[in-house]
């Protein structure tokens, strides 16, 4: 199986052991403690499931620079986006101390890790302009990346963690969260070899299944990881929890037996466009996917980012051989009425734009909502019934 990123073996921060859990848990009753950001939460929880390895915890000031400048560390270490616990007030934090790191997405806001304090800094205006600039590629705080960033406060504790849960995610979707630590196992379990993985934060459409379906053709892959997003998202985006069963429904439908495995992720969206998608692709890596689906706009929101921005940075900003993971870029899938099948539209340049079914994400959502049907070209029926019904209950 491929090897993790930067490591021969994941490095997963939870603690596993029950016993030593609950000494930590009764050692941080009385620590100092932090409420986390929701994104800071995040971060807990993808350290612990191994997903972010070979990281040990949060970035101090210098790493997070570094990063967002080279993507590098100050070691070296490839990485394409700052992971930090940025909090509004350290005061009572100083060099040296162990913390508590409160949940703030959960009720009573349990603690979610112990963190070893290295630093605590203060991140100036340029600093953080340059983290928000380099990450981001923009600046604007209609950018709901950008928002939430700049919302999160500029004092940063940085340190290793360890960590005690994964937050709600486990509870809120038993059958659907997984560790990379358990999604590398199930591979392993079912002897596959080459694995393509596909990111989702919305339902799939009958372009999405061809493209997986094409992804795996061309790939020669043995199976599929469909690994959906489960954090938050901006207003508007469809909810985990309906999106999870549209999947389901249409992987059980359409998709031949045990050629898919359907998993989710405990991160908030970031939108941060081509450095997202790096960031998908270090982590389906250490998820042990061999070949990773960027397509257009990834990771993208409004019109921050060109359509193929998402690929173009693996060719001009990802040095070559850093990543073991490899990438199948993707163009815009759509049905072809002339050929009457999902087609990428590159690969059809004799076509006019109506020669496809195309809707907007916005058509969709007012079509579901007054309780039309999609055109069967462009949902499976029994997806559009499940996100018809959440539209007109909602």
């Amino acid at each position: 199986m491929i090897k993790p990123h930067g490591s021969d073996a994941l490095k997963p921060l939870y603690v596993s052991d029950g016993a030593q859990r609950e000494r930590l848990k009764q050692e941080a009753e009385h620590l100092p403690s932090v409420t986390l950001s929701s994104a800071a939460s995040c971060n807990v929880v993808m350290l612990g499931a191994g997903y972010f390895t070979p990281l040990a915890g949060f970035m101090s000031i210098q790493d997070s620079i570094s990063v967002a400048n080279t993507m590098h560390t100050c070691d070296g270490l490839f990485w394409p986006v700052p992971i930090m616990n940025l909090v509004q007030d350290a005061s009572s934090v100083s060099p040296g101390m162990r913390i508590a790191l409160k949940d703030p997405n959960v009720d009573g806001s349990p603690v979610i890790a112990v963190q070893e304090v290295e630093a605590v800094e203060e991140l100036s205006d340029e600093q953080l302009a340059t983290i928000v600039e380099k990450t981001y590629r923009t600046t604007d705080k209609e950018h709901p990346g950008v928002a939430t960033l700049m919302a999160q406060g500029k004092s940063v504790i940085s340190g290793p963690v360890q960590v005690l849960s994964y937050s709600y995610f486990r509870d809120e979707f038993p059958d659907t969260f997984r560790t990379a630590v358990e999604i590398r196992d199930e591979i392993a379990e079912r002897g596959w070899q080459t694995v393509v993985g596909f990111q989702t934060r919305n339902p799939m459409h009958r372009a999405h299944e061809e493209l997986c379906k094409m992804a795996q053709a061309a790939t020669g892959a043995d199976g599929i990881l469909v690994h959906m997003l489960l954090g938050k998202l901006k207003p508007g985006d469809i909810p985990a929890p309906v999106r999870d069963a549209a999947i389901r429904k249409m992987v059980e439908l359409y998709f031949p037996p045990n050629s898919v495995m359907i998993t989710g992720y405990g991160f908030d969206m970031l939108y941060a466009g081509p450095r997202e998608a790096v960031l998908h692709a270090v982590f389906r890596q250490n998820c042990g996917c061999t070949h990773f689906i960027i397509g257009r706009d990834h990771a993208g929101v409004g019109d921050y980012y060109g359509a193929f921005d998402a690929q173009e940075i693996f060719d001009q900003e990802v040095p070559p051989g850093t990543l073991g993971i490899e990438i199948f870029r993707a163009d815009h899938t759509a049905y072809s009425k002339k050929l009457n099948q999902v087609v990428m539209m590159r690969d059809a340049p004799d076509h006019e734009k109506e020669d496809f079914v195309l809707l907007s994400g916005t058509k969709v959502r007012a079509m579901l909502a007054a309780g039309e049907s999609l055109p069967k070209e462009f949902a499976r029926p029994e997806v559009a019934e499940i996100l018809m019904d959440y539209y007109q209950n909602a």
